[in-house]
């Protein structure tokens, strides 16, 4: 951080900027930055937060780019016709891609603990930066949602955490190849399976993050990273919720509508008791995954189940919003297909008709994974459930409109569930009304959008 302190973020209300201008913000730096959510007058209160810790807003009109001494900070994807790109050329201001800082102070930290995976990234970190936190190491987290026990008054979005001890804990990103960057001393990886990438490129990436780890953290349930396992020549930790031949286990898995209880067994015999507040055997594997982490990081398992009773999660993981008329309203990130099956398998443990409104987070991902799509609603929707889905989220640029919500919604009627595409998210939650009846969970899924919370929070009052 010494050789430079101004850094101009575009797109800093992203889920992956805003914590990374946090930290670098509370390690001294200047940061301005610019979104266009803010220029649409979307997710106001996110962009008061950042202006309460010093943050210099501004349109994202090239105006805020001024000073050769600034490094501009963008996603990958963003085009060099963006007006603070064009702007940033023009001054010879310096540009750095998110995942090239975050790899800087991540690589930089003495104790290093990289989330890999398809799924859970997000609660697993939450869940790794809760139990060192509270077994007084002072870790820094970056996290792409919010994590609910740091969540102040004072800080709303709090998807980071900026610590004085050695430990940095990050997701790391697969999606854009950037995962090669990162070099850990403690690498999880949770899962493998089809979302941004090929499974050939998948494989290399993800068998490159972990082989460079001290100690990796890996999932014996999932195939794919049960392969990386068995190759992998270094210091490993396995774990599995299923009752394979892991280092550590869950046993006695008890589910509840909104947590989880169970024990983990160490194969050196060690065990505890955990109680998790957020349901699903998904989130089992998330804590044996964080416990794993946090044992490599010198906690004891009975510690690190006590962190976990108090653990609420992170914001938009099968979030309970509220109930009305016996109705529920849920909020969840769900937008690829693992995500979604481990979402939909979770809540027909408990009974009770499923209304899903699905917003693809793009255009792109929906031609990738359009036959995935269709086989993860078919398989795993009741027959009473009803799958209603907009078209997919966009804010501009460039993309292919090839596949459409209407695509997936035609090949989930063919399989004999049902589903509607409607032109508008408020056709939806105008249609979500009309069909809801006491009993029924209303489930609002997809990611890349702030204001799905606010949709689902309108659907709670309007049921009311």
């Amino acid at each position: 951080m010494s050789e430079t302190k101004d850094y101009f973020f575009c797109g800093v209300g992203g889920s992956g900027m805003l914590p990374l201008a946090m930290i670098v913000k509370a390690r001294g730096a200047r940061v301005e930055g610019s979104d266009r959510a803010l220029d649409q007058g979307r997710t106001g209160a996110k962009f008061d937060y950042l202006r309460t810790l010093g943050v210099a807003l501004h349109p994202q009109d090239g105006s805020g780019v001024r000073r050769d001494s600034q490094i501009l900070v963008a996603s990958a994807a963003v085009e060099d016709t963006v007006p603070d790109v064009a702007a940033a050329n023009a001054v010879g201001a310096r540009r750095l891609n998110r995942a090239e800082l975050l790899a800087q102070l991540f690589n930089e930290s003495p104790q290093s603990i990289g989330v890999a995976g398809t799924s859970g990234k997000s609660t697993t970190t939450g869940m790794i930066g809760w139990i060192l936190h509270r077994a007084g190491t002072s870790p820094t987290v970056m996290n792409g949602a919010v994590m609910k026990n740091f969540v102040t008054p004072d800080a709303l979005f709090a998807s980071a955490l900026v610590g004085e001890g050695d430990a940095f804990v990050s997701e790391v990103d697969e999606s854009d190849g950037s995962i090669a960057m990162f070099r850990p001393t403690v690498a999880v990886l949770n899962n493998i399976a089809l979302d941004h990438k090929s499974m050939d490129e998948l494989r290399a990436l993800f068998g490159g993050f972990i082989g460079g780890a001290q100690t990796a953290v890996l999932n014996l349930d999932n195939d794919e990273t049960a392969l990386l396992a068995a190759r992998h020549a270094g210091e490993k930790t396995t774990y599995s919720v299923t009752g394979k031949h892991a280092d550590l286990v869950a046993e006695n898995i008890t589910p509840e509508p909104f947590g989880v209880t169970f024990d983990v067994v160490a194969r050196e015999g060690e065990k505890a008791a955990v109680s998790l507040k957020m349901p699903g055997r998904h989130n089992v594997s998330n804590a044996l995954a964080a416990m794993a982490a946090a044992r490599a990081c010198g906690v004891t398992l009975q510690q690190a189940a006590k962190a976990l009773a108090e653990f609420e999660g992170v914001k938009r993981r099968l979030e309970y919003v509220g109930e009305a008329g016996k109705i529920t309203v849920i909020d969840d990130f769900g937008h690829n297909p693992d995500k979604i099956t481990a979402s939909l398998k979770t809540l027909h443990e408990f009974p009770g008709r499923l209304l899903v409104m699905f917003q693809p987070h793009g255009f792109g991902p929906l031609k990738k994974m359009k036959d995935e799509f269709v086989a993860t609603f078919a398989e795993h929707l009741s027959h009473d459930d009803i799958l209603l889905m907009p078209e997919p989220v966009y804010y501009g640029g460039t993309t292919d409109r090839a596949v459409s919500s209407g695509d997936i919604v035609q090949g989930v009627a063919a399989a004999g569930r049902r589903a509607e595409a409607l032109a508008t998210r408020e056709a939806c939650g105008e249609r979500l009304i009309e069909l809801a009846r006491p009993g029924d969970r209303i489930v609002v899924m997809g990611a890349r959008d702030d204001t799905l919370s606010i949709f689902a929070n309108e659907l709670l009052q309007n049921l009311g």
